[in-house]
């Protein structure tokens, strides 16, 4: 059996490479290990309508009645502060639609996906499956977190988040909790997906999920639990080299998901975009080159943001607890205005360095961190 290119994993970023692919006339196999494509539905699915947008997949499903209105930020001590975010255009999506409507692209311009279907190894002349060996001319490694963690593990932090029922989840509006000693390098979080239903979930390094996320739901109050979901989340960039030989790596495995948030809907999607683009014109002209294109393209266009963010997420694992709780009293109502009102979700580093009160504790900050942070304002 041969295929031009074959993709191992079925998500956002493997799917949207398959589309590129497949709409150019070449043949694409993709095969995903699970039993069913978005499973499982570890995103937390938050993403820009602008992002959908140019990923081309806008209009699926209830995408208009999910939007993001506001983000109410928690410090250690209780105290907070919200951001209005109508005008960043934030929409919490579920990841299975999404992904099995990208794969129904896929399969309209002519990709062949199949599930139950895991990759083993790499072969002289394409792959070896559970089901046997596949031919092709490129590989590509779109398996997620999971081809990353005996690569590097420091660059790995374990999550947990539950699907909830309960009256204290609130239509339109995001909760993030920080506590250095409760989710240490991370947060806890909460994200709507209707009134009474959303996910709640933590990360941290070293910390036991479990225990993490049953003592947030029961500080929360009444709750039923829907679903739970366990998984590994890339906190640490992207990898050197995205293409190694003719085996070229997209998404999570890549490393393209944000350092800050660990979200990756849009950046690994796009890589998926420029990873599909810069195939065909490999298989088209068999120049090296070519296939090279693809990271040049991904790195000038996500490449300083996701810099500054890696930056930023030293800055805030740095930062104790009593440290978290004097940068909130910085922020002043004129900080969230600013960022309401000309926040990017996509490229949020500038909304960071706002909400780090530069105005009134620079000196503060640059103690606590020294030169990164003056890194972080170019």
């Amino acid at each position: 059996m041969y295929f031009s290119v074959v993709i191992a994993g079925g998500s956002i970023a493997g799917l949207l490479c398959a589309r590129e692919i497949a709409s150019n006339g070449f043949s694409v196999l993709v095969i995903e290990e699970d039993y069913e494509i978005g499973t499982p539905e570890h995103c937390g699915g938050l993403v820009s309508l602008a992002g959908l947008e140019e990923l081309q997949v806008v209009s699926f499903g209830r995408t208009f009645e999910r939007i993001i209105e506001s983000a109410e930020i928690f410090a250690p001590n209780g105290s907070s502060f919200t951001i209005n975010s109508k005008k960043q255009r934030i929409i919490e999506i579920s990841r299975r639609d999404l992904d099995k409507e990208i794969a129904f692209q896929a399969q309209k311009k002519g990709a062949v996906i199949k599930v139950r279907t895991s990759f083993q190894e790499i072969t002289d002349t394409g792959i070896r499956t559970n089901e046997g060996k596949i031919d092709c001319s490129v590989f590509v490694d779109a398996r997620g977190v999971s081809s990353l963690i005996h690569k590097d593990r420091t660059g790995v932090l374990l999550s947990a988040q539950y699907e909830v029922y309960a009256d204290w989840i609130k239509k339109g509006k995001v909760e993030v909790i920080f506590d250095q000693e409760k989710y240490p390098g991370f947060f806890a979080w909460i994200i709507p997906s209707d009134e009474g239903k959303g996910k709640v979930g933590v990360a941290g390094r070293g910390i036991n999920v479990v225990k993490s996320i049953d003592r947030v739901l029961e500080e929360k109050g009444n709750h039923s639990i829907i679903r739970k979901i366990f998984a590994p989340i890339w906190i640490k960039g992207p990898i050197k080299k995205f293409v190694d030989g003719k085996t070229v790596i997209i998404g999570d495995a890549a490393g393209q998901a944000k350092p800050t948030t660990a979200g990756g809907i849009f950046t690994s999607g796009m890589g998926g975009v420029y990873a599909g683009q810069a195939i065909t014109k490999f298989l088209k002209t068999n120049n090296r080159r070519d296939l090279e294109e693809y990271q040049k393209k991904w790195m000038d266009r996500f490449g300083s943001e996701i810099e500054r963010q890696s930056l930023a997420r030293r800055v805030l694992e740095r930062a104790d607890n009593n440290t978290i709780n004097k940068l909130f009293e910085s922020i002043t109502p004129e900080i969230i205005e600013e960022i309401s009102k000309k926040g990017d979700f996509d490229f949020h580093t500038s909304s960071i360095v706002k909400l780090l009160g530069i105005r009134n504790s620079i000196k503060a900050v640059q103690t606590i961190i020294g030169g990164e942070f003056k890194k972080l304002l170019n």
